[in-house]
């Protein structure tokens, strides 16, 4: 029977890691499970931990960290495929927790300058009705500051904006820093500089591929 290759993607807001993600489940087949999705899928199964998890949902209170561990692992428990893991552990308490029920493979971090996204996500504005994304860079709207189809104002995020994108980066940093050392300290960690993620993309792929062969063989 193969063995169920175990990852967890690590990468600071605005890094590439969705496209990063989706590409290592397209090309690997691996199950993709964000931290948010499992918590909506235990709600929604009306498990224990769910039940339990809704009540602090519906007052506006952020879930737990025990209860969220406690639901996250119910999840990956049942998992009979490869997966990769987004969005938890997020701190070393989670990642102990973790590594005591599940066995993990490997731990792909995405290392993009911090400068490097403030500059990324600078350049993102959004058609509010449409939802429609552009970038000043690789993505711009005909008419500078409008909506190719309506003709509308673009608006820039608040999220976007330098000074809250470098704060939200500043945040992440002291949260994941002491995870990626436990990670570190295990030998699972594998880091991945760079400032595009198509560049990043193909030492990613070369990295899993050797991963997963060591792990379930060659047959």
């Amino acid at each position: 029977m193969s063995k169920i290759f175990r990852a967890i993607i690590m990468g600071p807001p605005g890094s590439g890691k969705g496209t990063i993600s989706s590409r290592i489940v397209g090309e690997f087949g691996l199950k993709h499970l964000s931290s948010g999705d499992l918590l909506r899928s235990q709600v929604s199964n009306q498990t224990e931990a769910g039940k339990e998890a809704k009540k602090y949902i519906g007052s506006g209170q952020l879930v737990p960290d025990d209860l969220m561990v406690r639901l996250i692992l119910n999840e990956l428990t049942s998992m009979k495929q490869d997966w990769l893991l987004d969005g938890f552990p997020r701190t070393v308490s989670q990642a102990e927790s973790l590594s005591k029920q599940e066995q993990v493979n490997t731990v792909v971090n995405l290392d993009v300058p911090f400068d490097t996204i403030i500059q990324r996500l600078e350049g993102r504005w959004v058609h509010p009705g449409s939802g429609r994304v552009y970038n000043l860079e690789w993505n711009p709207p005909k008419e500078k500051g409008k909506d190719d189809v309506t003709g509308e104002d673009l608006i820039q995020r608040e999220d976007d904006k330098p000074e809250t994108v470098r704060a939200r980066l500043e945040t992440y940093q002291k949260q994941t820093t002491p995870v990626l050392d436990f990670y570190r300290e295990k030998h699972l960690l594998r880091e991945f500089q760079g400032t595009e993620s198509n560049k990043i993309w193909p030492h990613v792929q070369k990295y899993l591929s050797e991963q997963i062969l060591t792990l379930k063989g060659s047959t």
